[in-house]
């Protein structure tokens, strides 16, 4: 693991995508897939790596399928086996069942704020979601939204790193994009849990 890890770096990943490119898309696809399975896995450099390797849209476009494909096969498998003896027992704790409920009440906006965030604990968040039996079109819409937040975000610089390197103050419009897009969730969150409450 440690050295699939240290090989993950912005210049390895380069000359694997130029080796791998007659494949088209799935290179792409296939390493923002794999970081539901391997956390550790560095989800900013990758997804700046296939935005420098197809261009902005197309960069963001199989960075966004690989990371919703990985998420929602994970969250489907433990779906399939929460009902394993090993995650009831899991599930029976104090402090777990106090989690499940509050992941049951704000399921979407738990999911879906977590999913802007370009470092977290996605397989944790995937899990929790699975096992609280979130519905799947709303784990869907929840990780299809927050995703396609963060993954903008970390192409738009990593598609001219250098322009961002000469202009760091440029980097301001993509935080008040997230700020803006943060503050839309946390709405929408408010707006939820009221109707919810009512």
């Amino acid at each position: 693991m440690s050295n699939l890890l240290s090989y993950m770096t912005e210049e390895n990943l380069h000359e694997w995508m130029e080796r791998f490119r007659s494949l088209g898309p799935l290179p792409g696809i296939f390493l923002t897939f794999l970081k539901s399975f391997i956390p550790p896995l560095p989800t900013a450099v990758i997804v700046g790596v296939n935005a420098a390797a197809y261009g902005l849209w197309f960069g963001f476009l199989y960075s966004w399928i690989g990371l919703i494909a990985g998420c929602m096969t994970t969250f489907l498998i433990v779906r399939a086996i929460a009902s394993h003896p090993y995650f009831l027992r899991w599930a029976e704790r104090p402090k777990v069942q106090k989690s499940m409920v509050w992941v049951r009440r704000n399921a979407f906006s738990f999911v879906f704020i977590l999913s802007m965030m370009p470092a977290g604990p996605f397989a944790l968040v995937n899990t929790a979601a699975a096992v609280a039996r979130m519905p799947k079109l709303a784990f869907f819409l929840a990780i299809a939204g927050g995703k396609a937040i963060m993954v903008l975000a970390v192409s738009y610089v990593g598609h001219d790193l250098g322009r961002f390197v000469e202009r760091p103050y440029e980097l301001l419009y993509v935080v008040a994009f997230l700020a803006l897009s943060f503050w839309g969730s946390r709405k929408a969150e408010a707006y939820f849990t009221r109707g919810s409450a009512e």
